[in-house]
């Protein structure tokens, strides 16, 4: 049983490419950290906050290349302090790939995040499949 507060998680909407409805994914975003915090990890309990920025496919790049040394765009970047890079364009772009709504795209990116905050990895394949379970599951909740 979890006695102390939920990290508090703030949405912040840094591009104008992309019509994103910022309070929705932030309601969604206080849900899914309860339902991360089922999970076994322990890297959401030691953050008071959880601030998620939506960017440009092009600040995101610079991310990517700054940190990852990886050229181009890439769906989320998450650092260990606390923060969750979301690309806008990129969720767009794959929603209709995927044939499905930004909302449900930029949930699965603000879950993979909060899931990788939490202390999961998916580096490799059994890792990466017992996390695609978990965000599969919390996502559709």
């Amino acid at each position: 049983m979890r006695t102390a507060p939920l990290p508090r998680v703030f949405v912040h909407n840094r591009q104008r490419k992309t019509v994103v409805d910022g309070d929705a994914l932030e309601q969604f975003a206080r849900r899914a950290v309860a339902l991360c915090l089922e999970e076994r990890g322990a890297g959401l309990t030691r953050l008071n906050e959880v601030n998620v920025l939506l960017i440009s496919d092009r600040r995101i790049a610079e991310l990517h290349r700054r940190f990852m040394q990886i050229p181009g765009p890439t769906d989320v970047i998450t650092f260990q302090h606390g923060e969750i890079f979301i690309s806008a364009e990129t969720a767009c772009r794959r929603a209709k790939t995927h044939r499905t709504s930004l909302g449900q795209e930029l949930r699965l990116y603000l879950v993979h995040g909060l899931l990788h905050l939490h202390g999961f990895d998916d580096r490799d394949p059994a890792s990466a499949a017992r996390m695609h379970r978990v965000q599969e599951r919390i996502v559709c909740l």
